[in-house]
């Protein structure tokens, strides 16, 4: 199992960050992981992203050019990184802030009302956690409570605000579950069922 994911958006969104928390998410589980940052004018307000590849054995190169799944944030992100996902692939985009979709119908693409779901919980500076449940929820890279585990971590010393990203992570999770197939009609074979009552008269 290897996974490639990258997270995009503008700099402040806390893109480093989730990309940070799968990547220990992996690591905590045994599994051989990469996080690479990209730093410098994108700070100012441009297009920052992070890379991070799960593997259950060993990487082979950090650089991930063309990743199986994709999560942007704002359009300069979508716009730069939606044609890059590969065939078969996920994009998850932000639908608070971007109104459109890639021009593609060979890749999965969900949209994640990412900052309406984190205003709802109360912090809108949340909405990554959404992109993060969601990614989790569609694609089970990683442990749910191995992620649940590091969030209390990272917010340790404000246990409020520990719980509100969980719970935005949690509505992100809902969210991106795979929608479940309708159970298939039982086959008839054109035979009239027995009068009630059943046996002959």
């Amino acid at each position: 199992m290897l996974t490639e994911v990258l997270f995009a958006g503008f700099g402040g969104q806390g893109i480093m960050l989730i990309g940070q928390m799968l990547a220990y998410a992996g690591m905590n589980e045994g599994k051989q992981v990469c996080w690479l940052p990209s730093y410098g004018p994108e700070m100012r307000g441009g297009t920052a992203y992070c890379s991070v590849v799960v593997s259950d054995r060993p990487i082979g190169s950090p650089v991930v050019r063309n990743p199986q799944h994709v999560a942007v944030l704002n359009l300069p992100s979508l716009q730069k990184f939606g044609p890059r996902v590969k065939v078969g692939g996920l994009l998850l985009i932000n639908s608070s802030l971007i109104d459109t979709t890639a021009d593609r119908d060979d890749i999965d693409q969900l949209l994640v009302p990412a900052n309406a779901l984190a205003l709802a919980a109360g912090n809108g500076k949340a909405a990554n956690m959404a992109i993060l449940g969601a990614y989790l929820g569609r694609t089970g890279t990683v442990e749910i409570p191995t992620v649940e585990a590091l969030i209390r971590k990272q917010f340790a010393k404000k246990p409020e605000l520990a719980e509100l990203n969980l719970e935005v992570l949690r509505r992100g999770i809902a969210l991106g579950q795979p929608p479940v197939a309708a159970p298939e009609a039982p086959a008839t074979t054109g035979a009239t069922p027995p009068a009630p009552g059943g046996g002959a008269q």
